[in-house]
Parts: C-alpha cells; sequence; structure tokens
C-alpha cells in the first residue's frame, strides 16, 4: 500500500516493467483480439480502502482500478494520469499539478482537485487509522495530523479552483512524481459517506477513476472481475474488456488451470521453475520485495535479547532456503530490495560490500548455538518456545517449514518451535494487533529507494510491527531524508548496519518469481511489485 534520490535513473532498475511488447510483424497486427484476460493472485483481499489498503493483492487491485496524479508505465516510466501536468516552484518546497477535465469516476462524476484534497486528508486523520501515513512523508504537516498534533484541514495540500492542486513540502522531494503515482489516489467523498463503514469492503461499495472497475468481489470470496470503466477519460487506449481473478494458493493447480487453458498465467512452484525454464512462455519477475522475520519485542522479554535474534538469524541456511522455495529470489542481507537506488548506487550491492556486521547474516550453527546459550544466560532460561506464524500458501509454507527445521538443527532441544500457517489476512490481521511473536512476513516498494524500506521500522511507523526502537537508527533515516549525494549514502549505510547488528528483522530473501505467461499476452506492465493492465491486450490463436 509505498522514494527518494536520484530517481530519475529508475528506468534502468531491476524493477523494470514486465511489459510484453507487441509483435510487430503484419501478420500480428491483422490478428484478432481477446477482450478477456485470466489471471491470478495468491491471496484474498483484504479491503478495497484506498486508505487502508496493506496488502499487495489489494494494492494491485488499486493500481488497476485507481489512478492517480501520475502513472508508473513500462520500464518505470511516469506517464500522465490525472494530472495533464505539473510545475514545481524554484525552491522545490511546492508542487502544482494541473488535473484533466475530461477524468470522470465510475458514478460519472467529475474528478477534481478536491478528490484529492478529501482522499490524503481521509488517510491521515487519526479516526481512518491508517497504515499508510508514512507514505506522505515530506508533504507539510503530514506527520503532525498523523500523530493528531494537527488537524487534517492542515496538511500541504489545496484545491486551487477544481482543477489546480497545490502541494507545499517541508523539504525538496526529488521522487515526487512517483510518489503521487504510488498509491496517492484520489477519492470520492459522496461515495465514502453513503457507503460508511461498508466502503472498501466489497466491489459494489466503491466507485473508481482509474481504466477498470471491480465487479463481483464480496469481500471474503476468491474470485471477481475488473471490467473496463466507461468513464475512464483515457478508454480508447483500453483494449481489455475483463480480466478475470482468481486466488491460487496452491501452485500445482494455477499450473493445471494454465495448461487447460483457464488462467492466461500462472506462478510456478520451484519443480515447476525448474522443469519450465526453456518453455517459451517462462517469464522473470524481479520484485522490489524482501521476505524477513520481524519479532515481537514489545511483547516478549526472550525476543527483546539481541543474542537470541542473533542466533535465530545465523541458523538459517539462506543459500538452502533459496533452493527449497525455488523459483528466482535471492539470498538477503539487506532489508533494503536489489532493486532500490541512491545517489546513483545501486544500494543493496553498496551495503553488502560494507556493512561489518554482515556476519549476522552468515550461516553458522556453532556461532549460533554460543550466540543462543549466551542469550539464555543472560535471560535466566534453559529454553525457548515460540510460534513461527506464515501465510498458507505453498510458498510460505515451504519456507516456515525450512526455518523450523534450521532451529531444530542449531538448537536441538533448547528452541521449541510451531508453525502456523493462516490465511494472510488473518496473519496482517494479528501482526497489527501485536498478537505474534515471530512471524514470517514480507515488504515490496513503492517506489525504487532505500528510504522505502528503512521508514518501516522507525519508532512509531504501523509496519514495525514489533516496536523496535533504535534511537541511533532513527536519526540515521531521518538525516538522510535532507542528505544528498555521498553524505546520504553514508546515513542510509548506518541505518542499514543497526538493522544487522541488532537483528531488528531478520532479512531472508528477496523474491523474484517464475511465471507461465502466455505468448499472446502483450502489454502487461510489471513494476516490482504488481501488474497494471491498462495498455495490455491478448491475440487470439
Amino acid at each position: 500500500m509505498n522514494k527518494l534520490h536520484k530517481l530519475l535513473v529508475v528506468a534502468s532498475l531491476t524493477l523494470t516493467a514486465g511489459a510484453l511488447s507487441a509483435c510487430g510483424s503484419s501478420s500480428a497486427s491483422k490478428a484478432k483480439l481477446k477482450s478477456q484476460l485470466n489471471w491470478m493472485t495468491t491471496s484474498e483481499i483484504e479491503t478495497m480502502d484506498p486508505s487502508k489498503v496493506v496488502d499487495t493483492t489489494g494494492a494491485e487491485q488499486l493500481n488497476n482500478v485507481m489512478e492517480g496524479l501520475y502513472n508508473l508505465d513500462a520500464n518505470s516510466k511516469l506517464t500522465p494520469g490525472v494530472a495533464k501536468s505539473s510545475k514545481v516552484s524554484k525552491d522545490g518546497l511546492t508542487w502544482t499539478f494541473y488535473l484533466r477535465k475530461n477524468a470522470r469516476w465510475s458514478n460519472g462524476d467529475q474528478v477534481t482537485a478536491a478528490d484529492f484534497v478529501y482522499a490524503w486528508q481521509r488517510t491521515l486523520d487519526p479516526k481512518t487509522a491508517s497504515q499508510q501515513g508514512n507514505l506522505y512523508d515530506g508533504i507539510k504537516n503530514a506527520d503532525a495530523v498523523v500523530a493528531g498534533k494537527k488537524k487534517p484541514s492542515s496538511l500541504g495540500v489545496k484545491a486551487v479552483g477544481k482543477y489546480k492542486l497545490a502541494v507545499s513540502l517541508e523539504h525538496k522531494l526529488p521522487y515526487m512524481k512517483y510518489l503521487v503515482a504510488s498509491g496517492l489516489f484520489p477519492q470520492n467523498r459522496k461515495a465514502v459517506e453513503k457507503y460508511g463503514k461498508k466502503y472498501g469492503t466489497a466491489s459494489k461499495y466503491m466507485v473508481y477513476n482509474g481504466a477498470f472497475k471491480q465487479t463481483g468481489w464480496t469481500g471474503s470470496n476468491l474470485s471477481w472481475k475488473l471490467v473496463k470503466n466507461p468513464y475512464y477519460w483515457n478508454k480508447k487506449s483500453v483494449k481489455l474488456q475483463t480480466v478475470s481473478y482468481s486466488v491460487q494458493k496452491v501452485q500445482s493447480t494455477d499450473l493445471n488451470l494454465y495448461q487447460s487453458g483457464k488462467l492466461d498465467a500462472a506462478l510456478l512452484s520451484s519443480q515447476a521453475a525448474k522443469a519450465m525454464k526453456t518453455n517459451k512462455a517462462y517469464t522473470v519477475r524481479r520484485q522490489g520485495n524482501t521476505q524477513y522475520l520481524t519479532y515481537n519485542v514489545s511483547k516478549y522479554k526472550f525476543l527483546q535479547n539481541v543474542w537470541v535474534r542473533r542466533a535465530l538469524s545465523m541458523a538459517v541456511n539462506r543459500q538452502a532456503l533459496v533452493k527449497t522455495v525455488g523459483g528466482e529470489n535471492t539470498v538477503a542481507k539487506t532489508f533494503s530490495a536489489p532493486t532500490v537506488v541512491a545517489s546513483g548506487q545501486k544500494f543493496a550491492a553498496y551495503v553488502e560490500k560494507r556493512n561489518p556486521n554482515n556476519v549476522y547474516m552468515t550461516y553458522d550453527k556453532k556461532k549460533a548455538a554460543a550466540y543462543l546459550a549466551k542469550g539464555l544466560k543472560q535471560l535466566g532460561m534453559k529454553k525457548l518456545s515460540f510460534t513461527l506464524t506464515g501465510d498458507d500458501d505453498d510458498t510460505s509454507k515451504q519456507t516456515t517449514e525450512y526455518l523450523q527445521s534450521c532451529f531444530k538443527a542449531a538448537f536441538g532441544d533448547k528452541v521449541d518451535v510451531s508453525v502456523s500457517n493462516l490465511p494472510k489476512t488473518t496473519r496482517v490481521g494479528r501482526m497489527l494487533n501485536g498478537q505474534y511473536q515471530v512471524t514470517l512476513t514480507g515488504l515490496t516498494s513503492d517506489f525504487p529507494d532505500p528510504y522505502n524500506f528503512l521508514k518501516y521500522m522507525l519508532t512509531g511507523q504501523s509496519y514495525n510491527f514489533g516496536k523496535w526502537s533504535s534511537k541511533a537508527y532513527d536519526q540515521a533515516v531521518n538525516k538522510s531524508q535532507t542528505a544528498t549525494g555521498a553524505k546520504r549514502l553514508s546515513y542510509l549505510l548506518q541505518a542499514e548496519e543497526v538493522l544487522t547488528n541488532q537483528q531488528a528483522l531478520t532479512p531472508l530473501y528477496h523474491m523474484g518469481q517464475a511465471w507461465l505467461v502466455r505468448p499472446t499476452v502483450h502489454g502487461v506492465v510489471f513494476n516490482g511489485g504488481s501488474y497494471w493492465f491498462a495498455h495490455a491486450y491478448v491475440y487470439q490463436k
């Protein structure tokens, strides 16, 4: 549901869009197009309320049914959305966006500057209980509004008439256009007030301003549709009439559905990926994502002990884990994903070469056992017992089961780990409420900068599930917001060093997925976290 220096180089990142280009042959241009695409995802939708979405499935749906000021197109190229143009003041602190007059909601209402003002204020209003407050970092008074110290009306966003939006910043945000292309959607006040608490809980309790509108989601079912929005300002460019979605948690099932022609794309299991690498439909999706363990240090004393957390990290053979999970995943030694860039540097690679605390990310059973013994002695305990929670999809199950075996191999009867795999909505809800011990979770970047990862472990941030806190960490991350060049890199590096040293979280692997995507499918955009179908089309066989 998530923006810093030198983002003009973003098009060259590995967070590249997986757009499939159109065939150039004359025979292809004469081929008939299908009006429907059959797609899949691995987990259910939690909510469609743009102010409350925290899951990747919900975010992917919103990217297709809502439109912000800009869009992130193929190769991370920015293209106009509701805003047809913009300008920035000489001091970089005021952005003015000029909105197109033909943008409309799916109920026929015009999309106006007031819709953006209302949406942003609603999201930051403490009454909304949004988990997205930190997405607005840098906008004037955003932090104070989230903290309840100032009214939402004080937020630095203003409608200047119907079609001009002025945004005031607390400091320069070089990534401003990427920020407003990353989930800062407008909302129709009339619809929000009409549906009240039901808003966003089902397809029918929403209105949409994107290329599609959603139908058929009841709030709990595992299939729904994206239908072409007849009111979309750029509807002529939308080739598909329908994208039919289904949730497939078992990868053998989605492969069978693909092979029987019922899906146009399938996420492959590790075994299937090995077997399908020579298939012309084989497609690699590099994601701006890190899978990691989060520790509830606020509630459990044994997890507050740094030697225990270091021991758990060093008990994990990440190379073997990646092979077990399979696909296109890579070993993680940083919280920031390999796709992010800072000051012109690929940041994860930069950190790996310079971080003296990488030892705590290295597999070493003997040291892990010694560190655990040290931690237990400090705690006055003889053994540990905890529950490791994860999602109920195949990959999460494989990961949690492998971690359980690692802990058993390293610690024997000194650590008793039980595994609980839950529906994602249940798992996320428990984490947000602090009802967990150790959980496997993941974070996908909203934009390709390390700040978009590191901000989530700041003191008091919503995604800092276990409420870990470090003054040194907070200072390093906050200083990186205003610094530039080599100085900014040094602050970001300091932040990663603190995370690694303290094992505030334990990075495991960076996600890369192996898919089969039917060769007849073109124009689907993938930007590191979700698919976008506004320019997609499918040829008939």
